[in-house]
């Protein structure tokens, strides 16, 4: 439990060298988790808000500098074409392709990048749990994270930084995945059967918080010409990036100091990293054996967490384009989008306590589908119908998205938390394709963006009804 006065811990419990063999606990899981070992101590207050933290350190990554912010008002615009093209008026042909062929190189960038999460994550993180060094190395990745950021300051508007530009952001994006492995196998080491619900719900609530505090301080410098700074050469957008640096070194701060590292260990027979796929393999195995909840857990949760990411994704596209918001509507919209989400997410953790975090999942699922629903079916209505079913759908994502990490802290087997939530990121990006394929498809074979909607909605139902098939003891309700 948490220590509601944050002045203390009990001595946590030591780790044991092997697994006891798997019985029903009163959690909902099975025993022998990661988790269950946590039962029964007393977690400092303030280390469960600095692992919170974390999330909050780096979310303007994710929010300032991917979504809404340097790529979007900067990377892909035509400060990054030549001259020649970027004089063409808006709307020429010429200039629209070559800005397509912009988005298309962040877009491939991207892509590379998620490939090479696919293929390491499991195995650094499971070499970080035989380790038992998996702090240090979700450091190591948070350090190199900083580091792209504020290398992002070099990236000059001109057409000759474009790929230095899109190789950094990819850069980030792969150590930003890293780190956050790492950081949600730490979950167990904050929360008990009791807190997990509310303590992962408290993490993503603060990183959607986060965000919007980052976000609105840019909005503000760029709706007030950036306090007069000369805007030759991306100055701006570069001081940007360097401030998310500087933001996620700062916050960062407390997880340093107030989080621990694993509890010591029996030594794990370490081999070479191309050996360590071989480890994964069996792992894999024993894990569909031994744990099959879990196993079926991931394939399913790979396939609405690609719907639940596709609604951040396109939903500002859906915003301007099928309901003609306008650039600052967009933002508020962003804004306000993030903040409903955060405050759900942090809400709903108590009700992943008390009802289970499958229960969550599920609600949130139904309450997704029939959201994005009414957007299409209603968008001829106009704005309000966004204002209203957007958020809706943005409600949802937080609590789905925060139960998903707590339900597989519950199911994940004592000692492989780094590596089953490096599965967990792995099998995120075999299943990415889904939604933005839908979505394509959709747009394309009716000629209008709001169609893709149906896109999102298809692949959150099927999420959902993969999700039904997964068996779970019964959640009893920790006392």
């Amino acid at each position: 439990m948490t220590d509601p006065n944050g002045d203390g811990a009990a001595a946590p419990a030591p780790r044991p060298t092997t697994p006891t063999p798997p019985t029903v606990a009163d959690t909902g899981a099975i025993a022998a988790m990661g988790l269950d070992l946590q039962e029964g101590r007393v977690i400092p207050r303030k280390q469960v808000v600095s692992w919170a933290l974390w999330d909050w350190a780096t979310q303007p990554f994710n929010s300032v500098i991917l979504t809404f912010v340097f790529t979007a008002l900067y990377l892909t615009t035509d400060v990054f074409l030549s001259p020649e093209l970027a004089a063409l008026p808006k709307g020429d042909p010429a200039k629209d392709a070559a800005l397509a062929g912009l988005a298309g190189g962040l877009g491939l960038a991207t892509t590379i990048s998620g490939l090479i999460i696919a293929l390491i994550a499991p195995v650094l993180a499971q070499r970080a749990d035989a380790s038992g060094r998996r702090k240090f190395w979700l450091l190591v990745y948070t350090g190199v994270l900083i580091v792209t950021m504020a290398s992002l300051f070099f990236v000059q508007g001109a057409p000759q930084f474009f790929v230095l530009g899109v190789t950094l952001i990819a850069i980030g994006t792969v150590f930003s995945e890293l780190a956050g492995v790492n950081y949600n196998a730490m979950l167990v080491q904050v929360a008990t059967p009791k807190t997990v619900g509310r303590v992962s719900g408290l993490g993503w609530g603060l990183g959607y918080i986060g965000g919007i505090v980052a976000l609105v301080i840019v909005v503000v410098a760029y709706a007030s010409n950036w306090f007069g700074l000369p805007e030759e050469n991306g100055l701006p957008f570069r001081l940007v990036a360097l401030g998310c640096a500087i933001w996620t070194t700062v916050f960062v701060i407390p997880f340093v100091l107030n989080v621990p590292e694993l509890p010591n260990t029996t030594p794990t027979k370490r081999v070479n990293f191309f050996a360590s796929y071989v480890v994964l393999f069996r792992d894999i195995v024993a894990l569909f054996r031994r744990s099959r909840p879990t196993f079926w857990f991931l394939l399913a949760s790979a396939v609405y967490r690609d719907g639940l990411g596709a609604v951040f994704t396109f939903g500002a596209v859906i915003a301007s384009v099928s309901f003609g918001f306008e650039f600052l509507e967009v933002v508020a919209f962003g804004i306000a989008a993030n903040l409903v989400a955060g405050v759900s997410t942090i809400i709903a953790g108590r009700f992943d306590d008390i009802f289970g975090a499958r229960a969550v999942i599920l609600t949130a699922l139904v309450g997704l589908v029939v959201s994005g629903t009414a957007v299409f079916v209603l968008h001829d209505a106009g704005k309000v119908v966004f204002w209203i079913f957007g958020l809706a759908l943005c409600i949802f994502v937080g609590p789905a998205q925060a139960s998903s990490r707590s339900l597989l802290a519950r199911v994940t087997p004592a000692g492989q938390e780094g590596q089953v939530f490096g599965l967990y990121a792995t099998t995120g990006r075999i299943a990415s394709p889904i939604s933005s394929s839908l979505w394509t498809l959709f747009v394309v074979a009716f000629q209008a963006t709001v169609f893709g909607v149906l896109g999102i909605v298809l692949t959150l139902a099927a999420g959902l009804v993969l999700m039904l098939f997964v068996r779970l003891p019964k959640h009893v309700r920790a006392a």
